[in-house]
């Protein structure tokens, strides 16, 4: 289960018993930090915490806050230098020289948009969403909080806006679904400004194993730790079914020509072929190769056997393009020295989160620039 989903199912409980609680949001980085705008924790009455907004660090006065702005019931914006390592309130000697914005909201159960409700609407649509959450580093001023969710022409209102500032919203929450960052958006008034944080919410990876063999068990687990969605599919009820796999998974028995029948394609869905068995993970590819939002198709095995396929498909005519032959990883995996079954499912989980981020599979200590790029950082300044 994803943090999201996490702080979001301990929301309904705190809901169903009417203990009142409060959303911590990062909203703005300026450095570095260990979390990225964008990370949450839910704090309820009695202290208890879900979610994390730092690596720990923060936490502990981020309650104490949490706490006072729960009991005043109004938003409440905080900042966090954690560039002063005599800072005895953050704890010294962090290293991550940042400055970091932090957003609290009470959560009105009664209100069925307040912050938390909002999320839940944007993890319910199963898509890409932007999330505008509004703040002022006047901290004097009005603290929005979580006004908007944009799904391309789908607008849902936490609060009234103006007509300008929601078109500027508008069109600026659009180049954020078109990319893959975050943006940070400031209205500049006559007297006053105030400040936008769009975050670009992804729905989770879905990751479908064509197999249900003793490997894809362990692969399945270790796919949900991540809060990835996985299907499992097999043409044997004996090893598709729910005494083998958790009841979060998906379990499909069908023959390997109907294995997309039950399945919901997009952009973020990967498959591994690890049936063990040539002729199905072969009819299933030649299904994969006509469904053009695919990111990535694992396959397990030898590169013969890869070779084999592509020999086999090109006997009956079946040719892959570049961009095809891109998509799929076979052998399936980073080389990292994989021998069990759970280190080969760390090395095809990597890889999936390296292809779908876009980076290249190489150690940080590698890397001159910043370990999060600083892309979209900035305030992008609006007259208003």
């Amino acid at each position: 289960m994803r943090e999201i989903e996490q702080i979001l199912k301990k929301y309904r409980e705190l809901k169903m018993a009417k203990i009142e609680a409060i959303l911590a949001t990062v909203v703005h980085v300026e450095g570095s930090s260990y979390r990225r705008a964008g990370a949450r924790m839910l704090v309820d009455e009695l202290g208890n915490i879900t979610g994390a907004i730092s690596g720990g660090c923060l936490e502990g006065d981020a309650l104490r806050k949490a706490l006072l702005a729960m009991h005043q019931r109004k938003n409440k914006l905080v900042t966090y230098d954690t560039s002063d390592e005599d800072d005895a309130v953050i704890g010294a000697q962090l290293g991550c020289n940042g400055i970091i914005q932090v957003l609290f909201e009470p959560i009105d159960f009664e209100n069925a948009y307040n912050a938390c409700e909002m999320l839940q609407k944007a993890v319910d649509s199963d898509k890409k969403q932007a999330i505008v959450i509004g703040f002022n580093l006047d901290r004097t001023a009005e603290q929005p909080g979580t006004i908007l969710l944009i799904e391309e022409e789908t607008i849902t209102h936490g609060m009234h806006i103006s007509a300008e500032q929601l078109k500027i919203l508008k069109h600026e929450a659009k180049l954020v679904l078109q990319g893959n960052d975050s943006q940070f958006v400031e209205f500049e008034g006559a007297s006053e400004s105030s400040q936008f944080f769009i975050q670009n919410y992804q729905p989770p990876v879905k990751l479908i194993l064509v197999g249900a063999g003793n490997d894809a068990q362990i692969l399945a687990l270790q796919a949900e730790l991540l809060g990835w969605k996985v299907s499992v599919t097999d043409g044997r009820p004996s090893h598709a079914n729910s005494t083998r796999f958790s009841g979060s998974c998906q379990l499909i028995v069908s023959k390997p020509e109907k294995t997309l029948e039950n399945l919901k394609i997009d952009n973020r869905s990967c498959f591994v072929l690890m049936s063990h068995n040539y002729n199905y993970d072969l009819a299933v590819l030649k299904l994969l190769l006509q469904e053009q939002e695919l990111p990535y198709i694992g396959i397990l095995g030898p590169k013969k056997k890869y070779d084999r396929m592509l020999k086999d498909l090109a006997e009956e005519d079946i040719q892959l393009s570049e961009a095809l032959l891109k998509k799929i990883h076979a052998p399936v995996g980073l080389e990292i020295g994989a021998e069990t079954p759970a280190e080969i499912g760390l090395s095809i989980l990597a890889e999936i989160q390296s292809v779908l981020a876009g980076k290249e599979a190489r150690p940080l200590k590698e890397k001159d620039a910043p370990i999060h790029e600083k892309r979209g950082k900035q305030f992008k300044r609006m007259a208003v």
